[in-house]
């Protein structure tokens, strides 16, 4: 009787660029800092 509809299997694709995009708005950041914290941990410890 209630059947739970699922989305089209043909918006995933549509949304994988927008996803790449916000993965890497997100992850550059972060990996920039993490390079920047372990740098300035080796020198504090040098």
């Amino acid at each position: 009787m209630n059947e739970i509809s699922s989305p089209p299997e043909t918006s995933a694709p549509r949304r994988l660029p927008l996803l790449v995009f916000a993965w890497l708005w997100v992850a550059a950041p972060f990996a920039y800092g993490l390079d920047r914290l372990i740098v300035n941990l080796l020198k504090l410890f040098q």
